[in-house]
């Protein structure tokens, strides 16, 4: 148990990385909550519509941190040997990443966006409900669109300048931009200050102000600041003059890693369209349960992207305890877990109420913010392993241990149930997520074996 327990040292050192992504994070998903509960109130088709492109532009989000995933192991790995021109190189790769995904997105949204809308509206006797949220989604697709481009810009460079230890900056730009959301949310969205009442149009534009306004801080920060982030010097000067073994080694890393966060993401989309067929009730309330979901899962979230840092400095530095800083970070991770848990299981019949909805969607609402609250350390602990193993550059074996097992297990079981049986959607909902024990089984199998540590800059620069 004592190995389990840091020095302050420990402690002091992980709350440096993971307090500043729990800020960012957290008031993200706080603001993106009040955004959900102000289209909430405008009705239940509207909120609907948006939370099925929300789900959608998701998919294309964790493409953007999968693609560059595969390159931040190498940087964290490179910054934490002192190799500035190491992090430079990855920096590039990450470009050129996020450029193809960003095209590959746009072209998707724009010739299939209608077909993948219609995935999760599909239930008989509802025809009226369903064209109006089908509306309602074209309408927040066709300007979120433009959001895409820089968003992915901004994760490639907050991604970078926290994987060289600077944290507080990107968490500076995503609270001013989320602050810039919930104001023009605030105006657009209700047509306050002479403005006009644009509803789910409005939270679209918000939310793209928002989000240029978020790039552009990291970009003139990072490029004002060239002394101390030295890997932006030249960065875009003899831009394709990269290495071909670290591109290889990049592009072998970081393929398993692109794809694993498509067919995940992808996964989860499909899990939820398999919920949707029981009705747009079911929609509403899952996009209710997730949105305080999502306020509570930041500190997994960002105890993974800090176990991903911390693990991959360490490898790159060589040290030797690292097995037990990975133990010690994960169970620091889990009981944080069983606390925010707690909370978000006394919040659970409160939260739906201030949504203007129907009392079925509440109730069910309330039996799936249960659910996730009880299975809050199961997350965190799956989570914490799977970033453990990437760290040290096994990206097959996650791959596998993520997506694989969402396809293979998790899709096949809410399929079955929710088209072959008449079990209630709430039970479906938890045989569906104890089902994640096994992953966890799994992961402290793999985690304990050790076969995650492992130097990639030995490799990168031979």
């Amino acid at each position: 148990m004592k190995k389990l327990i840091g020095t302050r040292e420990f402690y002091r050192h992980l709350f440096a990385v993971v307090v500043p992504i729990m800020i960012q994070n957290g008031i993200t998903n706080f603001v993106g909550m009040l955004d959900n509960i102000m289209v909430g109130q405008i009705g239940t088709a509207q909120m609907s519509g948006v939370s099925i492109v929300n789900q959608l532009i998701f998919v294309f989000n964790l493409c953007i941190f999968g693609g560059v995933a595969g390159a931040g192991i190498f940087t964290a790995q490179f910054y934490g040997q002192g190799n500035n021109e190491g992090v430079r190189h990855t920096f590039r790769i990450k470009i050129i990443i996020i450029a193809l995904i960003s095209i590959i997105g746009m072209l998707v949204f724009t010739l299939l966006g209608d077909n993948l809308i219609m995935l999760y509206l599909k239930q008989e006797g509802q025809e009226a409900g369903i064209q109006m949220t089908l509306s309602y989604a074209r309408i927040y697709l066709a300007i979120m669109l433009i959001d895409l481009i820089p968003f992915a810009i901004s994760q490639t460079y907050a991604g970078t300048l926290r994987e060289c230890n600077e944290t507080f900056l990107p968490m500076v730009a995503g609270i001013t931009a989320v602050l810039v959301n919930l104001v023009f949310n605030y105006i657009l969205i209700y047509g306050k200050f002479g403005a006009p009442a644009l509803g789910v149009a409005g939270a679209a534009i918000a939310t793209v102000i928002s989000r240029i306004v978020e790039m552009l801080i990291i970009l003139i920060y990072t490029h004002s600041h060239a002394k101390k982030h030295p890997f932006i010097q030249g960065a875009y000067r003899h831009f394709f003059d990269i290495p071909s073994p670290l591109v290889k080694d990049v592009v072998i890393k970081g393929t398993p890693l692109l794809f694993n966060e498509f067919l995940w993401s992808s996964g989860m989309a499909v899990l939820s369209q398999n919920y949707a067929i029981r009705g747009l009730e079911v929609i509403a309330a899952f996009n209710i349960s997730s949105t305080i979901s999502n306020v509570f899962n930041i500190v997994f979230i960002s105890m993974g992207s800090a176990i991903a840092i911390i693990i991959g400095q360490e490898l790159g530095a060589g040290r030797e305890d690292v097995r037990d800083e990975a133990s010690r970070l994960t169970f620091f991770a889990v009981m944080a877990c069983v606390v925010t848990g707690l909370l978000m299981l006394l919040m659970a019949p409160a939260f739906p109420n201030i949504y203007n909805t129907e009392d079925t969607v509440k109730e069910l609402a309330t039996s799936f913010i249960v659910v996730a609250a009880l299975c809050m350390p199961m997350y965190s602990y799956e989570n914490a392993t799977y970033f453990i193993i990437r760290s040290g550059g096994k990206t097959l074996i996650t791959f596998l241990f993520d997506s694989c097992f969402i396809w293979v297990c998790a899709i096949p079981l809410a399929f079955t149930l929710t088209h072959f049986t008449q079990m209630p959607i709430v039970p479906i909902y938890v045989c569906c997520q104890l089902i994640e024990l096994i992953k966890c089984a799994i992961g402290f199998f793999l985690v304990h074996k050790g076969i995650w540590i492992n130097d990639l800059t030995r490799v990168a620069n031979s």
